[in-house]
């Protein structure tokens, strides 16, 4: 009788298990397709987050940043080749890009690292240069589905996403999306 009751119940919850994936595949394309999106892109708008500031004491929240202007959020890592030639290419530029303002974010921990990656870029003389620091909950990774570093999100005046660029970026093109074309 135990071994009727056991197969009887194993047949229950097989029957149950079968049920719950066909309900599961039973959503739509559109449905699924929106559960596997970035978090970006489903808000594009400027997402609130802590970071730190290089004086490892100031936490400034993204919030904060003033409508207005156009904003690029760069994601970086102080020992990156790439993020030390974007940051070089962008400092070299930044007569052409003085419309937009610059905040500068890493998941690094090392302090003295941030520090140094602006010290080593002169950041702190370039007044669209807003921040640069750490994010201390790992926010933007997360949020923006980073594979590669640098990341530029580059959002509008009224703080909607226009673009986020992954890994690369000429100035050209920068310019090109903060002015609208």
């Amino acid at each position: 009788m135990k071994k009727i009751l056991l197969s009887l119940l194993l047949c229950c919850l097989s029957v149950a298990a079968v049920q719950a994936q066909k309900k599961d595949s039973a959503k739509t394309p559109k449905a699924a397709k929106a559960d596997t999106l970035a978090p970006y892109k489903k808000s594009p708008t400027l997402p609130a987050f802590n970071i730190l500031l290089t004086d490892s004491t100031t936490l400034f929240n993204t919030y904060n940043i003033p409508e207005g202007r156009v904003t690029v959020l760069v994601l970086f890592d102080p020992d990156c080749s790439h993020c030390k030639a974007i940051t070089e290419m962008l400092t070299k530029s930044m007569d052409s890009l003085k419309n937009i303002d610059f905040y500068f974010v890493t998941p690094v921990h090392s302090m003295t690292a941030i520090k140094g990656f602006s010290e080593l870029h002169h950041l702190d003389q370039y007044p669209n240069v807003k921040a640069v620091g750490r994010d201390t909950e790992f926010f933007y990774g997360t949020f923006y589905g980073v594979k590669y570093v640098p990341d530029l999100a580059v959002y509008d005046k009224h703080k909607k996403l226009l673009h986020l660029f992954e890994g690369t970026v000429t100035v050209k093109e920068l310019y090109k999306i903060s002015r609208g074309k």
